[in-house]
């Protein structure tokens, strides 16, 4: 979705790439993790096994809640770093903040408008198991730690369907860029 944006010209700032480049080898971050989950959460190379991680988070909710506390404020942080950057402020009038945890955080605080991607859950959890290789019992319970569908809709400025031919997405993608252009101006 966002590299359509791409196309048009528009920057983004992804807040996946971000919680990823926190936690890489040499970190804080990954050191604090290590240090609190024990280095078996390590993989050989010295980087975060992601799956270990993942798993144990989301079967304990005081673990997650204590990952959430450490690297939440680390993310923010180099994302404004990131929205505020050269790169972001010489394309359109506008940079957009990719990010699944945007209403859940205090994210939604540094966006001027919410854009909703969404599809139903039965083919949400159906992507996720095939992108991430991920069980549906941990898809879901990943999604039950998300805002519900409809709140999340209801927040939403704007609301692309991403369960329609790409055609139809491009175009959506295309009349939003041109009222963000405009609003923007």
């Amino acid at each position: 979705m966002v590299r359509i944006f791409g196309d048009l010209g528009v920057h983004w700032v992804d807040a996946d790439d971000v919680a990823r480049e926190v936690v890489e080898p040499g970190t804080a971050g990954l050191a604090a993790i290590a240090e609190h989950f024990g280095r078996e959460i390590l993989q050989a190379d010295g980087a975060l096994d992601r799956a270990a991680l993942r798993q144990r988070v989301f079967e304990n909710p005081e673990e997650r809640n204590w990952l959430e506390r450490l690297l939440h404020p680390v993310i923010r942080e180099e994302l404004v770093r990131q929205l505020q950057s050269p790169e972001a402020s010489y394309t359109q009038p506008y940079v957009l903040l990719v990010s699944p945890l945007l209403l859940e955080t205090d994210q939604h605080e540094l966006v001027d408008r919410i854009v909703v991607v969404d599809v139903p859950e039965d083919i949400q959890i159906e992507r996720t198991m095939a992108r991430d290789d991920n069980s549906q019992a941990q898809v879901e319970r990943i999604m039950a730690a998300q805002m519900a569908r409809d709140e999340r809709r209801s927040r939403a400025d704007a609301v692309i369907d991403n369960n329609r031919p790409l055609q139809d997405v491009e175009r959506q993608v295309c009349e939003l860029h041109n009222r963000f252009l405009f609003e923007f101006r």
